[in-house]
């Protein structure tokens, strides 16, 4: 098996820097990086995959069996760096994906060496104690319409999770990455997202975190962000002056800055 063929994987920056993995969230691919790379790579050895299933990947590959749990996204995530021959990553995932680099963690440890979390959330549904965002019955929901009519769900929802209503781009181009996914597909990996609950998973992190949280955001509401940094010993909050669940595309210098704030305070 060609790893670096079945996740896509791209390589950019200095040869013998140290190494960043981006990971995309649901409905996306490498591509939602674009803007926060080229800094990230004047330091840092940059590596971009997609996930089997999503972007440039080898769907051939893709397995419901597998792809129905988080963890099976998070093999993909260990695979790729085995296959580099990595070690002591900084993992940088964003929306579901940093819940995935907690499990990539666990099972590779010696492969992930810190994390940034961005905009993560552990578990969407609220419960007793714990606000995620969103009510059984509104997960329910949502998962109903976007298996009932993907492409009108995502027309819909994109903007939505997307924010910044005067950038309409923005919402055009989540659009457009939601529906270039195979329907099939994006409905496991939505159920498989929206019904994760990662919480027990936080306490088990002891590498150096950062959790990124944007200051308005309708997937991931602040009290998330403030739920995983209480979660995760010593780990930092960094609130963007940001609206919206994707700020690598809609805030993407203040992203860049943070995680390279965290970086070389860790140098």
């Amino acid at each position: 098996m060609d790893v670096r063929r079945r996740n896509n994987v791209t390589v950019t920056g200095p040869a013998d820097a140290p190494v960043l993995v981006l990971a995309h969230g649901f409905g996306c691919d490498q591509n939602m990086w674009r803007l926060i790379v080229p800094t990230l790579a004047e330091r840092y050895r940059v590596v971009l995959f997609d996930y089997v299933g999503s972007g440039g990947s080898d769907l051939s590959a893709w397995s419901q069996e597998r792809y129905s749990s988080l963890d099976g996204y998070a093999q993909d995530v260990t695979e790729v760096c085995a296959a580099l021959d990595l070690e002591r990553v900084v993992f940088v995932g964003h929306s579901v994906s940093a819940m995935i680099g907690v499990l990539a963690a666990q099972a590779a440890p010696e492969r992930i060496g810190s994390l940034v979390m961005v905009a993560p959330s552990p578990c969407y549904m609220d419960d007793d104690g714990y606000r995620g965002g969103f009510t059984a019955e509104d997960i329910d929901e949502l998962l109903a319409s976007l298996e009932s009519n993907y492409l009108g769900w995502s027309s819909a929802m994109a903007p939505v999770i997307m924010g910044n209503p005067e950038r309409p781009e923005l919402g055009q181009e989540l659009t457009n990455s939601f529906c270039a996914t195979d329907p099939d597909i994006a409905r496991v990996f939505a159920r498989t997202t929206f019904l994760s609950d990662s919480r027990n998973d936080l306490k088990g992190v002891s590498v150096p975190t950062l959790v990124l949280e944007c200051s308005q955001d309708a997937i991931a509401p602040r009290e998330v962000g403030a739920y995983v940094h209480a979660a995760i010993p010593s780990s930092r909050l960094v609130t963007l002056a940001a609206t919206g669940h994707c700020p690598q595309l809609s805030a993407p210098e203040a992203t860049a800055e943070a995680i390279l704030d965290f970086l070389q305070s860790r140098s």
